[in-house]
């Protein structure tokens, strides 16, 4: 059937105006991904030194967080973004200090999640620099990739985007933070951690946790947070893997008994080596990875059960 000329038309530029609605929609991001993969980069050059707490390397990533916070429109948690504290370790002193930003929530100011990740690593061993790409520059970048995303989608709940030092010495920065909290632990929600999420050959980003609390179990399980990779419950103690409740900082939030989230990967050969850089992490796994993990924050912040 030969259409009218000015039906045609109409047809034509209603099904051109619907493709191109549809192509801006689906090329919207929560997030650059490019500079997601930059901040890594960044935060596990030599430049960085390794970031070992009390070091001048832990110095430059703590200004450098700070600066992505007020790019991004954080604002501190109290006056300053910093939270100084200090502790032995193995007879040696220690002066460490954790970087804490908020982003008001709309709908439920005066309660908050935690969203956080550890920037210190291992620092200069006999010369040595032990990057940390993985661990845990992936997870303070994506510290910046939730900042960005609240920009454009501001969270229902009031978020803590905590960047704690001291967790390769003890867990020291939660530590002090859960010891002296800033805001009451009862108004706390949960803890979402992030700790080495950057690279899975298998393609699996564990989440640790929901054994714990029934109503996050349910919330991971009822949803397809991703479509590419595997968000993947277990290392909690109830299966025959590695127990991973107390292997980060999520831990003193549990010891608290705040409900928590641990996302991270299976231990990989460059694990707490000088190897873990940059050129080895698995860019589209961890872009992906950060995706789903928004993808529970938003279930989380809009759920009415917590």
């Amino acid at each position: 059937m030969i259409l009218p000329k000015r039906l045609f038309l109409f047809v034509f530029f209603f099904w051109s105006s619907f493709f191109a609605v549809s192509q801006s929609k689906s090329e919207c991001t929560l997030f650059d991904e490019a500079t997601l993969l930059k901040h890594v980069k960044s935060l596990s050059s030599d430049a960085f030194e390794g970031r070992r707490t009390g070091t001048d390397g832990a110095k430059k990533a703590r200004k450098y967080i700070v600066n992505q916070f007020h790019t991004l429109k954080v604002k501190p948690l109290e006056k300053s973004f910093y939270q100084p504290f200090s502790f032995v370790n193995k007879r040696e002193f220690y002066e460490g200090i954790n970087v804490l930003g908020q982003v008001k929530g709309s709908k439920y100011p005066k309660k908050y999640i935690i969203i956080s990740a550890h920037y210190d690593h291992e620092g200069v061993k006999n010369g040595i620099i032990y990057n940390g790409a993985d661990d845990n520059a992936s997870g303070i970048s994506a510290l910046f990739a939730f900042a960005e995303y609240f920009r454009s989608n501001p969270p229902e709940h009031s978020v803590i985007l905590a960047a704690f030092d001291g967790e390769e010495l003890g867990l020291q920065g939660s530590k002090h933070y859960v010891k002296n909290p800033i805001i009451s632990s009862s108004d706390i929600v949960v803890n979402l951690n992030m700790d080495m999420i950057s690279r899975s050959k298998k393609k699996e980003l564990y989440v640790v946790g929901t054994s714990e609390n029934k109503t996050l179990k349910k919330l991971i399980t009822d949803s397809k947070h991703s479509c590419k990779i595997n968000l993947v419950r277990g290392h909690d103690g109830y299966d025959d893997l590695d127990n991973w409740t107390y292997s980060s900082d999520h831990a003193n939030f549990h010891k608290k008994g705040i409900p928590f989230l641990y996302f991270g990967v299976e231990d990989h050969k460059d694990y707490h080596e000088p190897t873990d850089d940059f050129e080895n992490i698995h860019p589209e796994f961890y872009t992906e990875a950060v995706k789903t993990i928004i993808s529970v924050f938003e279930k989380i912040d809009s759920s009415t059960n917590l």
